[in-house]
């Protein structure tokens, strides 16, 4: 039941055409929120922002937009930003990487992951920045991962490790850069969680990603996207008025058994 903490919030959420986009799309706007997001693929971003509004929600979504272009990037925020005049939430929710063994990832497949992981993620807040300084603050949202945090056993991806490592750092810097202005960045890092990409793995998972993964999680079970999106509704709204730095892993204590 929402209990409509985001009551009037200005949220752009990147990446909402599916998996844990469209999730965050339809809570935050559950909660009050009125949206702005984008995704790459046009009739994913439709079907999302169709979705939402006939559940009630306050919704914009623009399609096409790739965020590893700067200017892009730059033209979608402001853009967004003038759907109401403001800005109280950045949701740095998209990506794409490309996964292989040290010796088997091409250079043409780390330069992707690197683009489509972390440079859109600081392109997306450099471009929100002076919106957020005007608008006197706001909270920014990042999702890293547990791969930036320790090594995976059953999937090579060093280049994705890689990537959400930065966004951990560089959400650390936005902490001290954006709090003499209000601004407040915390990252969300979370384990396995199913989506439509994961979901036929889950179904059938391999017998090492059984055992090093999934039944070495101490709650019994792999994550949802509403696990991570209610982590990011907590982190946007006025109750973590005083959280700033924060790297909260969402992975059902998978990562303590390291």
């Amino acid at each position: 039941m929402s209990l409509n903490r985001l009551a009037g919030k200005i949220a752009l959420i990147t990446g909402v055409g599916g998996g844990m986009g469209a999730t965050a799309a339809a809570l935050f706007a559950a909660e009050g929120a009125r949206v702005i997001g984008c995704d790459l693929d046009n009739a994913a971003a439709a079907a999302t922002e169709k979705a939402v509004r006939d559940a009630g929600g306050d919704i914009h979504v623009m399609g096409g937009v790739d965020l590893g272009d700067a200017a892009q990037a730059k033209e979608w925020v402001d853009a967004a930003v003038a759907v109401h005049d403001g800005i109280d939430v950045l949701y740095n929710n998209a990506s794409a990487q490309r996964f292989g063994a040290l010796d088997e990832l091409t250079v043409e497949q780390w330069d992707f992951t690197m683009r489509n992981e972390l440079s859109l993620v600081y392109y997306t807040v450099r471009a929100a920045w002076p919106h957020l300084k005007r608008h006197g603050g706001g909270s920014i949202v990042n999702v890293g991962s547990i791969a930036a945090i320790r090594g995976v056993e059953f999937m090579p991806q060093n280049a994705h490790s890689t990537a959400k490592g930065g966004v951990v750092a560089l959400t650390l810097q936005l902490v001290v850069e954006g709090g003499p202005h209000g601004i407040r960045a915390n990252v969300i890092s979370p384990g396995l969680i199913e989506t439509p990409n994961t979901a036929p793995m889950l179904a059938d998972p391999p017998d090492r990603m059984k055992r090093v993964v999934l039944d070495r999680i101490p709650l019994g079970r792999h994550g949802r996207a509403e696990d991570v999106v209610n982590a990011a509704i907590f982190l946007a709204s006025d109750e973590s008025s005083w959280i700033t730095g924060a790297h909260l892993v969402v992975d059902g204590g998978g990562s303590v058994l390291g």
